[in-house]
């Protein structure tokens, strides 16, 4: 069946560095874009980066010139690397894997990993 697997969070110190991964299996990896979510306590979900098919990525601006997102097809797996961590970026950290298609959009999430971010 389809998943989506995180790893890689954790508690680190304010200005630490954490690497997460996103691990799929049971669909194409390689035909998917790839986002990451967050969300912290008492706010909605929000994207932070994302990763094309053809490698294009995008970031939003709090993040942009910290956090790093890559993919590596081969292994199935997204990596966010996340560095100069604040204490607003403590949230549980959501894999998202999307592929429109004609008639046949898909929409794959994970279980989410916790990001703690405090000193």
């Amino acid at each position: 069946q389809v998943q989506l697997v995180e790893s890689g969070g954790g508690l680190v110190q304010p200005g630490g560095s954490l690497e997460l991964s996103c691990k799929g299996s049971g669909f194409t990896f390689s035909s998917f874009a790839i986002n990451w979510y967050r969300q912290a306590p008492g706010k909605g979900r929000e994207l932070v980066a994302g990763i094309k098919t053809d490698g294009i990525r995008n970031y939003k601006d709090f993040v942009k010139g910290r956090f790093t997102i890559s993919r590596d097809n081969a292994k199935d797996t997204v990596y966010l690397q996340m560095n100069d961590l604040k204490p607003e970026d403590t949230a549980v950290y959501f894999c998202n894997a999307e592929r429109f298609q004609y008639l046949d959009d898909r929409s794959y999430w994970g279980q989410g990993t916790q990001v703690t971010v405090s000193s």
